[in-house]
């Protein structure tokens, strides 16, 4: 077993820990801190009946269970696991801390007891992408790869079985990275735009979030930054190891950039063809940039003709410009993912028609200001859901060449909506450049939705 997590393990013994949040990725912690021998507190907002059958089985097991709006009362534990999503300057862990508590979480554990290289992706729009193809190619290339962070599975608790010629990949946000205080062997900073800024007290807050992925970084260590992005450049500043830039406009000093049809990775002057921009199978401009970043992040360990073997066959992630249906000439694109402006522009882009665009949702806060000359560049017609629709619409309606824009409210009514206004060759994209808080429990069972509304006869 890996000697860091026995270490780790034995640490805990008879220590106290608290663990905020009772969700998909602390659940395990929860149960790994129990086998431990830790005297745990599992703390979450939601009522106890919300928390049935797994509070009963966490007491089976040993561990005290607060559920309701006074779960933080009284955080005292020794050690206090955060979930991502709280603030880690409430009042009640300011509290703990100055008596004395740790404040963690399961993923900054991990990084400190992880026995092989760690290659971690953050940005404003996708990560969820590079990191899938980071390892993808990885494996493809023979490696024994663990997928986590906010994709894959919680992996503090597999970290005993991991060996050192084994490679981790991550995708962490701006909640998880706030508090690091370690950083992985490759960075990778894709883009920072405004996002989650109903959370986030100001954009520098957010951008100093992504930034501390790559801060505790030693000289031997790698960061890749885009260079079309002007925060993350900045960045290289910072930077105390190697850095690698990617970029779609012209060549860098050391990375990744588009010449042509061709991705070409630079180094001291030596340049190599990685892979060719057409043999990416998966579409949009903002995909090969992707792939220049996941690029930048496994050479040398990822040969040129195993990356265009995985360009050639990867398919894409689920609810990422995803073809989900063609019917009647007419072909449906679940883009749930896309949250900000930013990610739906984009996905804009990857089509050289005018789409029928499904847009709305939560309000982080974000401004649509940029959103309506895209709009009129790239939208044929636009259906409105959510809290946010009249926001978006004031944004559409102000530039000139404004395409017809549809109040739906939700998907039940775009969905059919957007049928009757398509045409045998139109697209219909669901993008809705908002989270989907308002009405769905997160932006999967927004885009299971809508492929079921497609879906219907």
């Amino acid at each position: 077993m890996n000697p860091l997590f026995t270490a780790y393990l034995s640490a805990l013994k008879d220590t106290s820990a608290a663990v905020l949040g009772v969700g998909v990725s602390n659940t395990p912690l929860v149960r790994l801190l129990a086998f431990a021998g830790a005297r745990v507190t599992a703390r979450d907002k939601k009522e106890r009946a919300g928390l049935e059958p797994l509070a009963s089985e966490l007491e089976a097991l040993g561990v005290s269970v607060i559920a309701g709006p006074d779960y933080l009362r009284d955080l005292h534990e020794q050690r206090i696991y955060r979930t991502p999503g709280l603030r880690p300057d409430v009042p009640e862990i300011a509290a703990a801390m100055a008596a004395g508590s740790i404040l963690t979480s399961e993923m900054e554990d991990f990084l400190r007891v992880c026995p092989c290289s760690v290659i971690a992706v953050t940005g404003s729009d996708g990560k969820t992408t590079t990191a899938t193809l980071i390892a993808e190619l990885l494996r493809a290339e023979g490696k024994r790869v663990h997928l986590g962070g906010n994709i894959g599975q919680p992996l503090l608790s597999l970290a005993g079985a991991m060996e050192p010629d084994d490679v981790a990949v991550l995708e962490l946000s701006s909640f998880q990275l706030m508090t690091v205080t370690q950083s992985p062997h490759t960075a990778v900073v894709l883009n920072v735009t405004p996002n989650h800024l109903d959370w986030h007290r100001s954009m520098d807050e957010y951008a100093a979030a992504k930034e501390n992925l790559f801060l505790h970084q030693g000289p031997e260590d790698t960061v890749v930054l885009g260079a079309d992005c002007a925060l993350t450049k900045a960045m290289a500043d910072k930077a105390k190891g190697c850095v690698r830039l990617f970029s779609r406009c012209g060549p860098v000093s050391c990375g990744v950039y588009l010449n042509g049809d061709e991705i070409v990775y630079r180094e001291a002057q030596e340049e190599h063809v990685l892979l060719r921009a057409s043999d990416i199978r998966i579409p949009g401009a903002h995909n090969i940039d992707n792939y220049m970043a996941a690029c930048a992040a496994v050479w040398p360990l990822v040969r040129p003709e195993t990356m265009v073997r995985v360009a050639r066959t990867f398919n894409g992630v689920p609810h990422r410009i995803q073809l989900i249906a063609e019917r009647a000439g007419v072909r449906w694109y679940n883009d749930s993912i896309a949250s900000t402006p930013a990610r739906t522009m984009a996905g804009l882009r990857s089509f050289d028609q005018k789409v029928v665009l499904i847009a709305g949702g939560y309000d982080k806060h974000v401004p649509f200001d940029a959103l309506g000359p895209a709009c009129a560049e790239h939208v044929g017609a636009l259906i409105l859901i959510g809290a946010t629709a009249g926001a978006i619409r004031r944004a559409v309606e102000s530039v000139q060449g404004a395409p017809p824009v549809y109040d739906a409210g939700d998907l039940e009514t775009a969905v059919p909506l957007a049928s009757r206004l398509a045409q045998p060759g139109d697209v219909v994209l669901l993008s809705p450049a908002c989270a989907s808080f308002d009405q769905f429990k997160n932006f999967e069972e927004r885009g299971e939705r809508f492929a079921a509304l497609v879906g219907q006869p």
